[in-house]
């Protein structure tokens, strides 16, 4: 039975000959987390797209986040005269968007056009961990946690007034709070329901600390699942909230208070032909009910954490919200339900998992997903050893720190072994210099902060 908002291409067919759908959306994630790609006649797709794929221009992926072309790729660059690559229907993933009229989406996975894969695509990144998981008979069930905030104040506006003196939906800290989320309430609805009707599992929702900062939270699903609706999400939302006259933002940190994260809640499972899955990181024997295979996937985080920084934390604002007491970690620690620690283990049994609490909102979910992966089975492979757990404040534990600007987490990815290994070098080294290309404009930059310090007293 299909899920609810979910077609499959003989629904398609029905829906276009009916003329319930006029559009499909083809698209596919890019660096920046962004859903990218084209608007479809729904008969064009019908007739040759689900089938053969759509053709767009391969500096997609290789560029910053105004879209500009910049130099350093190896994929993409004006001597090798930008050509094309295959977006290629995943029609798995074809569902209706409840919030525009008569539209489908369908995500796609990125080639090019003698049928290579394009394995700097965050899709196939994940794919490819994914493939490590199953050649040992394991699968990777995720949930991302993402926060926004939401603004009285259109996209639009926002823009023009250069994202100054925005006003937000709420006046104080709303966290669990129910009055004044509910002034929020038409269009957090909006976003729920649209996003049940595109086929995911809606879990609720909750006021967080900053202002107009609010949490809705999904229910778990194979990891490629999870990621895939996260990227539709991220997008719906916005689009809803503008259709609001609103807007919101997913930035890790917008201003000095709290910052928007995207906890990542991950697990193993394996199979053994049975109707259920094994949980593989549950051992009722222990005295922690931790599997000895969980423990040596925790150690693998523990070892790579601050290596794969850069696919938790990719921007320069990312940093930002690494503060000490404020929720978001600085510590290379791990803790059984400690939020100060980077990675906290919850539940029991078929829900015992690991969550990392390092990315923002701001996270390409593909590329933490991947990393989450590759540092588990970095540990699982070496059988690492689990050191104790950190109990009490691991802000001041002394535990290692997580890097600090974007420049250290550059350094760590691109001198990483490890990392060089999982996902490969030419993986590795276009997004080095994704992350390179923002710190030279950002060096580059003269900020408000710097005129309001140096226009009269310096």
């Amino acid at each position: 039975m299909t899920t609810r908002g979910m077609l499959t291409l003989e629904d398609l067919e029905k829906q276009v000959a009916d003329g319930d759908i006029d559009t499909v959306i083809v698209a596919f994630c890019d660096m920046q987390g962004r859903l990218t790609g084209k608007r479809i006649s729904s008969r064009l797709f019908v007739d040759d797209v689900a089938e053969h794929g759509a053709e767009c221009c391969n500096y997609l992926l290789a560029v910053d986040v105004d879209m500009n072309t910049v130099d350093g790729y190896a994929i993409s660059s004006w001597e090798k005269g930008y050509g094309d690559m295959v977006m290629t229907p995943d029609m798995s993933t074809l569902r209706r968007v409840p919030w525009l009229p008569a539209t489908a989406l369908v995500m796609a996975d990125l080639s090019w056009t003698d049928g290579r894969p394009v394995t700097q695509a965050p899709r196939g990144i994940l794919r490819a961990q994914l493939d490590r998981l199953d050649a040992l008979g394991l699968d990777a069930v995720a949930a991302t946690e993402l926060e926004f905030m939401v603004f009285d104040t259109g996209f639009r506006d926002a823009w023009a007034a250069g994202y100054r003196n925005l006003k937000p939906a709420t006046d104080y800290n709303i966290d669990y709070a129910m009055h004044a989320s509910t002034r929020m309430e038409p269009l957090l609805r909006d976003i729920r329901l649209g996003m049940d009707g595109a086929g995911m599992y809606c879990e609720g929702v909750k006021g967080e600390c900053n202002l107009g900062q609010q949490e809705i939270g999904f229910r778990y699903e194979q990891a490629l699942v999870t990621c895939d609706n996260h990227t539709i999400y991220k997008n719906g939302a916005k689009e809803i909230a503008d259709q609001h006259g609103k807007s919101l933002t997913f930035m890790a940190k917008f201003d000095e208070s709290e910052g928007n994260s995207c906890h990542i809640h991950i697990s193993f499972r394996g199979r053994d032909g049975s109707p259920e899955d094994i949980a593989v990181f549950a051992d009722d024997s222990d005295e922690l009910g931790m599997s000895s295979m969980f423990r040596s996937f925790i150690a693998g985080q523990l070892a790579t954490l601050r290596e794969f920084t850069l696919f938790y934390a990719p921007n320069i604002n990312s940093y930002k919200r690494f503060a000490e007491g404020s929720f978001a970690p600085t510590a290379v620690a791990w803790g059984l339900d400690n939020r100060t620690c980077s990675l906290r283990v919850v539940g029991h049994g078929q829900g015992m998992r690991m969550e990392n609490r390092a990315p923002g909102g701001d996270v390409n979910q593909y590329l933490a997903v991947a990393a989450l992966i590759a540092g588990g089975l970095y540990g699982i492979e070496n059988k690492l050893e689990l050191e104790d757990a950190v109990e009490g404040n691991a802000y001041t534990s002394g535990a290692d720190r997580l890097p600090t600007t974007l420049s250290e987490a550059v350094e760590l990815f691109e001198n990483s072994k490890i990392a060089r290994d999982a996902f490969g070098d030419d993986v590795v080294d276009h997004y080095v210099n994704n992350a390179r290309v923002e710190l030279k404009a950002f060096n580059a930059a003269v900020t408000d902060w710097e005129r309001v310090r140096g226009f009269e007293r310096l």
